[in-house]
């Protein structure tokens, strides 16, 4: 009969694993895009954030622009740490390159040193949605 301390050990190995597996089976499935994406120039930022969302969602990376690094539960052995913790920030530097991939060059070189997709995504909300909002109320204005 196993001990608690056994029990309690593999429902952490189980929980770990189920972390690992998840990143994994979220990572991209190559899937071709419909269209490809046209680079974004820091004019028509929602319609564009609304292609890319897209685009990372056929990706099945998504999430990333959301979602912090998993935290590890307490017990989790060192390799099955290092797994959930290498498989979240493997797929997270693929969302991330491919939100940096659909940026035009000088504004890929502004946020290129962003650190995760998160980050990034939230950084280019704060600056482009303020600025298409400013844009709107001004034609909105021009034409009565």
């Amino acid at each position: 009969m196993a001990t608690e301390s056994q029990m309690h050990d593999d429902a952490t190995t189980v929980e770990a694993t189920s972390i690992a597996t998840m990143s994994r089976a979220n990572a991209p499935q190559h899937m071709a895009p419909a269209e490809k994406l046209e680079k974004f120039a820091g004019i028509d930022f929602k319609r564009w954030q609304q292609k890319m969302f897209f685009y990372l969602t056929t990706l099945c990376i998504q999430k990333f622009t959301s979602e912090d690094a998993p935290e590890v539960p307490k017990g989790t052995s060192d390799k099955e740490h290092f797994m959930i913790v290498e498989a979240w920030k493997h797929s997270d530097f693929l969302c991330r390159n491919n939100i940096l991939s659909g940026l035009q060059d000088d504004l890929y070189n502004i946020y290129s040193g962003t650190k995760t997709s998160k980050e990034l995504w939230g950084t280019l909300e704060r600056k482009y949605k303020t600025e298409d909002a400013g844009i709107e109320k001004f034609l909105v204005a021009r034409f009565p």
